[in-house]
C-alpha cells in the first residue's frame, strides 16, 4: 500500500503518509535498536527503484480525493516508508510530480545516505526535511542506530552540514534517546554542539513510545530528559520534546481492513487509537480481531500499554 492516513503527527499536523519503498520485508541503510517496525533483516545502501514515478502520483491522488470527499484535511505528504525514504532512486522525481497537487511535502529521513551529491538534490526538492542525529560519536552511533558496515560515519556528518549549508526549505532534526546509550550529559552536548552547525528551524528530541525493534530499549527518566532539553536550548532557538501521545484521529477512507492494515505497516496504534477508528468506521472489534486471528494485525504491549502493528515477516 502505496499511502497511509492521513495520521496525526506530532511534527506536521495531519500528514498524508507515502510509502515508498514498500516491500515483503523493510528495507533500510540502519538496523535501530529503537525501530517500531522491528529489525533490518538485511540492512541495504544501494539506491534503487521500488515503484515507478507515476504509480506514486496516482496513489497518492486517488488518496487525496477519497480525504476530500470526506471533509478531511491534509498539511503535508510525506515520505515515511518501510525503511529510509532515499533508497528510491526515483525520490526527487515522485517529489517533482506531487509539487502541483499544492500540498507541502516532507521528508522524514535518517540521513545515512545524505554524503551522496544525488540525495541531496533530491531532498533540495521538499518543502521539509527531518534529519536523524541520535548521536556525533561514532561507537554510540553503531550501537543505537546498527549501520550497514559500508557506510561511513565522518562522510555522513560532513554531508548534513552541506545539504543545511544549501537548503532553502525548513530543515528539522530528530534525536531519540535512549536510556544508558545516548542520554548522558557528554554525549547530549555534543550533539547540540553538531546541531548548531546544522542551525535546524527546529530540533526535536524523542524518546521511545512504541514497542521497538530490541526488548532491551527504555526511555530515559524525566530527569535525563529535562537535561537534555535545557542542554539543547542553551544552543538551539527552537527546541520541542516529543513525549506525548499523539492522539486517535485517524481518518477513515472507506475500507476498514485496508485502512488498519496500511496505518498499522508504518504506525503502531495504540488500543484506544483503535477503538476511536472502528467507532467512526461503524464497526465493531470483531475486524481487529479477525486481522489477528488471520495473522495480519499482531497485538503487542509496552508501557502497559496494548498496540496493534501490521506483520511484516
Amino acid at each position: 500500500m502505496i499511502t497511509f492516513g492521513p495520521i496525526p503527527s506530532r511534527r506536521l499536523g495531519r500528514s498524508l503518509g507515502i510509502n515508498n519503498i514498500s516491500t515483503p520485508s523493510k528495507v533500510c541503510t540502519y538496523s535501530c535498536v529503537y525501530c517500531q517496525l522491528g529489525r533490518t533483516v538485511e540492512t541495504q545502501v544501494e539506491r534503487r527503484t521500488f515503484y515507478k514515478p507515476e504509480e506514486i502520483l496516482k496513489a497518492v491522488e486517488e488518496k487525496i480525493k477519497k480525504v476530500k470527499d470526506i471533509g478531511e484535511s491534509i498539511d503535508y505528504l510525506t515520505f515515511v516508508p518501510d525503511g529510509e525514504p532515499t533508497l528510491d532512486i526515483n525520490l526527487g522525481r515522485e517529489i517533482e510530480l506531487l509539487k502541483p497537487l499544492g500540498i507541502r511535502i516532507a521528508v522524514i529521513t535518517n540521513a545515512s545516505l545524505i554524503w551522496r551529491t544525488d540525495v541531496r538534490e533530491d531532498l533540495m526538492k521538499a518543502d521539509w526535511v527531518s534529519l536523524k542525529v541520535d548521536s556525533t560519536r561514532e561507537e554510540v552511533w553503531r550501537r543505537i542506530n546498527q549501520p550497514d558496515q559500508s557506510l561511513q560515519f565522518a562522510s555522513i556528518l560532513s554531508g548534513m552540514l552541506e545539504f543545511a549549508r544549501v537548503y532553502e526549505g525548513e530543515l528539522v532534526t530528530e534525536t531519540m534517546l535512549v536510556k544508558g546509550v545516548n542520554d548522558s550529559e557528554d554525549l547530549i552536548q555534543e550533539v547540540a554542539a553538531f546541531l548548531t552547525r546544522l542551525r535546524p528551524l527546529k530540533a526535536y528530541l524523542s524518546i521511545p513510545t512504541r514497542p521497538p525493534a530490541e526488548k532491551w530499549v527504555q526511555p530515559p527518566d524525566e530527569e535525563a530528559i529535562n537535561r537534555a532539553y535545557q542542554i539543547f536550548s542553551e544552543r538551539i532557538h527552537h527546541v520541542e520534546c516529543l513525549l506525548g501521545y499523539e492522539g486517535t484521529a485517524f481518518t477513515f477512507t472507506g475500507n476498514i481492513e485496508e485502512d488498519l492494515l496500511s496505518i498499522t505497516s508504518v504506525h503502531p496504534m495504540r488500543e484506544d487509537a483503535v477503538k476511536e477508528f472502528l467507532l467512526k468506521a461503524k464497526a465493531s472489534w470483531s475486524t481487529i480481531q479477525k486481522l489477528v486471528d488471520r495473522g495480519q494485525l499482531i497485538e503487542t504491549e509496552y508501557k502497559g500499554k496494548k498496540f496493534y502493528i501490521r506483520r511484516l515477516y
